[in-house]
């Protein structure tokens, strides 16, 4: 999709654009960190997500455990939300207490590894939709663009004829792909060196066998073989399909860059990106990234202040002439199938 079909943005001003909507945030207070509310939130969802692992151990060897893996994939996606906005540094302006918890909620409780993760996101968050520079469009089981619908050959050409059907039940191995893309980011090497720049490699690499080990050994302990098998499959599976559902209305469907535009921060942001609307329940549900405009303009704005932060962007947008995508869920989701079918078109032609 190129930007230029989109919108033909002023260009006066374009260097002070940011500033000057970054002052009237500032202004606003909404750069501050909310102690009080993280400490709120840490509490609330890890209890949550320790009292479901009880809830399996006093459960025992019984066929509830099916039901509790559904309800435990929304407590662990709730502690993914955790550590991604310790890795914005929403929680703690520090490094050290925002690693801390990161390592905890990702390695520890989740099973991915944090300092693979903070890499791909802050390289998405710098070129978002940008089909050379953000990792998340690049080709894969998915294809974004024309152009790497058309590079692809045998199975993967037939997968991205019809990808948007096939793009909510490819989500139930995205939790499978998550934890191989932490193994491989940990001990992969390219010419003779670490292929992912990571500050804590030994600890997380120890974190994730120790994740590993008590998720089976509990697993193990308290039901049979089958019943384990399948409580994990539960598990990981609606986890994976939660985290997409999150992820995918924020920037599939929107202008994918290339080289050829400049654009300023600003603009690269809130044209690439879409947010959602809804209730405080929606908010929840998606770990706040329904606000995917302030969230990218403001990556180290705590998640509570997002939607105060949200009418004063908004507002900024319409004086600049920049268009604001904001849609509801439903219809984020019927955008991004959309531009997965059209992607494609040349290949069913």
């Amino acid at each position: 999709m190129a930007l230029g079909a989109v919108a033909e943005p002023p260009v006066r001003r374009r260097g002070s654009d940011y500033a000057q909507l970054s002052r009237r945030i500032s202004q606003a207070g909404l750069l501050e960190r909310r102690p009080g509310w993280y400490v709120t939130r840490i509490v609330f969802t890890l209890g949550a997500f320790l009292a479901g692992w009880v809830a399996v151990f006093l459960l025992g060897d019984s066929w509830w455990q099916l039901p509790l893996a559904a309800l435990m994939a929304v407590a662990t996606t709730q502690v993914a939300f955790l550590g991604h906005d310790a890795g914005h540094r929403q929680m703690f302006r520090r490094r050290g207490p925002s690693e801390l918890v990161g390592l905890f909620a990702g390695n520890v409780a989740v099973g991915i590894s944090y300092g693979w993760w903070v890499d791909k996101h802050n390289r998405h968050h710098a070129n978002p939709n940008h089909e050379d520079e953000d990792p998340d469009v690049g080709a894969g089981a998915l294809v974004w663009t024309p152009e790497q619908a058309m590079e692809t050959r045998g199975f993967g050409r037939w997968m991205a004829q019809r990808q948007a059907y096939f793009f909510f039940p490819m989500l139930l191995l995205e939790g499978l792909s998550l934890h191989v893309a932490s193994i491989r980011a940990i001990v992969g090497r390219e010419d003779g060196k670490y292929a992912v720049p990571m500050r804590h490699r030994a600890v997380e690499a120890a974190l994730l066998v120790a994740h590993t080990a008590a998720y089976v050994a509990l697993l193990l302990a308290v039901m049979s073989p089958v019943k384990a098998l399948l409580f994990a499959v539960v598990h990981q599976a609606l986890w994976g399909l939660y985290m997409g559902c999150a992820f995918a209305p924020n920037h599939k469907g929107m202008p994918m860059p290339t080289a050829e535009d400049e654009l300023d921060f600003l603009r690269k942001q809130v044209l690439t990106s879409r947010n959602v609307r809804g209730s405080r329940l929606v908010d929840t549900a998606l770990g706040g990234l329904n606000y995917q405009i302030e969230h990218h303009l403001f990556p180290n704005m705590p998640r509570a202040n997002l939607r105060r932060a949200q009418p004063i962007v908004r507002a900024y947008c319409v004086e600049q002439g920049i268009p604001y995508a904001e849609t509801g869920l439903v219809e984020s989701y019927r955008q991004a199938l959309g531009h997965l079918h059209e992607v494609g078109r040349p290949l069913r032609g």
